[in-house]
This record gives structure tokens, C-alpha cells and sequence, in this order.
């Protein structure tokens, strides 16, 4: 099970913004006048855009300097996301449901940053249940799409057995999550939490779509539906 993580599992906009303006200020020396949007973005992307619609020419080293920035700017504000943040609906209950399966491995497939998703994820209590070194994270240049294969290849390493389109399932809230899943051939559950509406989801391909997460047995009964056992190794 990958999850993406902003408004799927959690929502820390607030705090988000302010890391970014913060790195921004840091790593240009001018104020942040205008985020780039993250529509189910990677941080690589969004920072390279931010960067271009705020007039500043992105040097080789912009990206590695402005994910350090991000990185020390969103854990000095960690002790916040709780006050300012919250978990999406039904998030705990659903990952609590699922880490009960069988054979179940949870991690993220997330734009954010490791160290950020980390932070997120540990501030309401979601991180003992999932698998953080086996997911795919924002400050890995690659599509989303070979981001999930890139985290299928760790959990073969890690735990033995081989995950396809039949033992793997994403659970995103865009519709960019939706389309990495069909590139990649892995079934997707899409929540319409996020800025992408149930029709958009369905539109783009979605092989389930859920309203919210506050029904853990509704969730399980998806993963079900799209998945196989898994063989031992």
C-alpha cells in the first residue's frame, strides 16, 4: 500500500507555505511573492516553478540548496503541524485497518520531501504505521510514475517478495495520482479530499473512488477488489 500523503492523510498547508517562503528568502535573498501550486506536484517540481514565476533564473544548484533550506525551514515549524495542521478524515482509522492485513507493507508515494513526510506523518501519530524507507519522496527526480516503481524495487529489497500491478495499490487524492498509477499499471483508490472532485478522479481513470476515508472497512473492501495475494518469496 503506498499513500500519498497532503490531503489524503494530512492537511499542513499553512505550515508548508510558510517552510517554502521561508527557503525562498533563504536561498534568493528576496521574498517569497508567489508559491507555485502543488496540484500533486513533487517539491523538485514546484520549487523549480516557484522559482521561474518569481523571476529567478534556477542555477545547478537551486534545487539541491533550496530542498536543504526546505528541509531545516519545515522541521523548525514541526512542533506546529498539530496546532496548525490536521489529519484528514478517517486518515488513523484507515491505516490502523490496513496495517492489520496480512502481508500488508504501508508506505508513501509523496511530492514531499522524506524528512518533511516524516515530520507530517509523526505529528498526528500516523508514522508507526508505515514503512518509511521503502516509499518514493519528492526530492527524487523522477515522474510519479517511476517513483512507484522505484518504491515497488525497495520493498523487493527490503521485504522479498515482488510487487505489481496485482499486489500493489495507490491511494492519492489528484488526479496526477491517478495517471502515475495507470503509467505505472498499479490500481488506484482516489479520495476526494484533495482539490481534484470525484467526477475528475473518475474521469482520469480512477479504479475506485471514495468520498473520504471514515469508513476503514469501505477501504479494506477497495483493496480487496484490486488486489491478489501475494506469493511467498
Amino acid at each position: 500500500m503506498l499513500w500519498n500523503v497532503d490531503l489524503t492523510l494530512v492537511d499542513v498547508a499553512i505550515v508548508t507555505r510558510e517552510a517554502y517562503a521561508d527557503a525562498f528568502r533563504q536561498v534568493t535573498g528576496r521574498p517569497l511573492v508567489k508559491l507555485a501550486p502543488a496540484m500533486g506536484r513533487p517539491d523538485s517540481e514546484i520549487i523549480f516553478e516557484t522559482l521561474a514565476i518569481n523571476g529567478v533564473a534556477p542555477g545547478d544548484d537551486d534545487l539541491p540548496r533550496f530542498i536543504d533550506a526546505l528541509t531545516a525551514t519545515f522541521a523548525a515549524r514541526r512542533k506546529r503541524l498539530d496546532k496548525d495542521g490536521r489529519v484528514m478524515p478517517g486518515a488513523k482509522e484507515a491505516l490502523k485497518a490496513v496495517a492489520k492485513l496480512d502481508g500488508v507493507v504501508q508506505s508513501v508515494l509523496t511530492g514531499t520531501i522524506k524528512s518533511n513526510a516524516v515530520h507530517k506523518l509523526k505529528a498526528f501519530g500516523l508514522d508507526k504505521f508505515v514503512d518509511f524507507e521503502v516509499g518514493g519522496y519528492g526530492e527524487e527526480v523522477y515522474p510519479k510514475a517511476s517513483l512507484l516503481q522505484v518504491a515497488q524495487g525497495r520493498v523487493k529489497q527490503v521485504y522479498g517478495f515482488a510487487c505489481d500491478g496485482s499486489n500493489t495499490v495507490l491511494v492519492g487524492d489528484s488526479t496526477r495520482d491517478v495517471q502515475a498509477a495507470a503509467i505505472a499499471r498499479v490500481p488506484v483508490i482516489a479520495v476526494a479530499s484533495g482539490r481534484s472532485t470525484a467526477a475528475e478522479l473518475h474521469e482520469a481513470g480512477a479504479d475506485i473512488v471514495l468520498q473520504d476515508l471514515v469508513n476503514p472497512s469501505e477501504v479494506v473492501a477497495a483493496i480487496a477488489r484490486l488486489t491478489s495475494p501475494v506469493a511467498s518469496p
